[in-house]
Order: structure tokens, then C-alpha cells, then sequence
């Protein structure tokens, strides 16, 4: 993790933003919990290449969204914490991030269960996901406007890698 280096903003909002902002533009960002000694408020962080700082600090720029702080990520301790949880029930799989959990029928990849949050829009999605396909259904970061649709995104996205 030495060659990485975390983006700490204020808020969710600003982190989708600049995840939104940093894939379209083609870096290789990844979301992730922050460790312990940074947390400012918000639980989530950007890790990005380090050696791309000062490329990715222009980009969010132009796009008028400043990290508070950039932190190189040099000891263990400041690693940042996977938002994943997989649990593997045999016949089904469950990833949670953060708050949100969304559950697949392993042979069919079915959505089946989808639950968390405390969110407004969580009944909605649930009821546009559950019944479909992985494939078939909508992404939640489209229908979503929370941070437990963001979460749930960043669930189903896992569950895409792993399926």
C-alpha cells in the first residue's frame, strides 16, 4: 500500500462526487473505509496511485472538489479498511458495504434480498431489484440518491466482481 495515498473530504456527498469525477476521467480509484487516526466524520475514503498526486488534485480542482487532506498511506496502521463483508450461506451470498446489504441466489444470481440503511429511497430500490438478475437489474447509483444507495452500489458492484 506504500505506493497509494487516501483523499479525506468533509462529507459522502463530496466522495461520490470525486469518485464520479476521477473514474470518468480514468483513474484507478478505489472507495474504502478510513483507518481510526483520520476519521473526520465521514467514513469513507478515495485511495488513488500517489505517484498520480498532484494529476489527481488538478482534476478534482477543475471540477471544484478539494480533499481536506491527502495522506500517504506509510505504516500499517494507516491502511485503509475494505467496506466489504462477504457471507457465503451456500445456496446465496451476501456482500454488505457499510450499511447495506444485497443478497443473490448463487445459481441463478437472482437478487433475492436487499436490506439496511434507514434510508428513504432503500424500500425503492429494493423493490427494482429484488426478482431480477445482477445483469438485469437497474443500478442502484442510478435510481439511489442517499448515502445508503451509494452503499448499496458499491455492494452490487462487488457482488458483479465475485459473480
Amino acid at each position: 500500500m506504500a505506493d497509494r495515498g487516501l483523499l479525506v473530504f468533509e462529507n459522502t456527498s463530496e466522495v461520490i462526487q470525486a469518485e464520479n469525477v476521477l473514474k470518468k476521467a480514468g483513474w484507478p480509484v478505489r472507495v474504502m473505509g478510513p483507518p481510526p487516526e483520520i476519521r473526520t466524520g465521514c467514513d469513507l475514503v478515495i485511495v488513488f496511485p500517489l505517484i498520480e498526486e498532484l494529476n489527481i488534485l488538478r482534476e478534482l480542482d477543475s471540477a471544484g472538489v478539494a480533499p481536506l487532506q491527502v495522506v500517504p498511506v506509510t505504516a500499517p496502521l494507516l491502511a485503509p479498511v475494505d467496506l466489504f463483508q462477504t457471507k457465503d450461506f451456500g445456496d446465496y451470498l451476501m456482500v454488505r458495504a457499510a450499511n447495506m446489504k444485497i443478497t443473490v441466489a448463487k445459481g441463478s444470481l437472482k437478487i433475492v434480498n436487499i436490506s439496511g440503511g434507514g434510508c428513504p429511497d432503500v424500500p425503492y430500490l429494493a423493490q427494482a431489484m429484488i426478482g431480477k438478475s445482477l445483469a438485469e437489474a437497474p443500478r442502484p447509483r442510478e435510481l439511489g440518491h442517499t448515502l445508503c444507495g451509494y452503499a448499496l452500489d458499491l455492494a452490487y458492484e462487488e457482488l458483479l466482481r465475485k459473480c
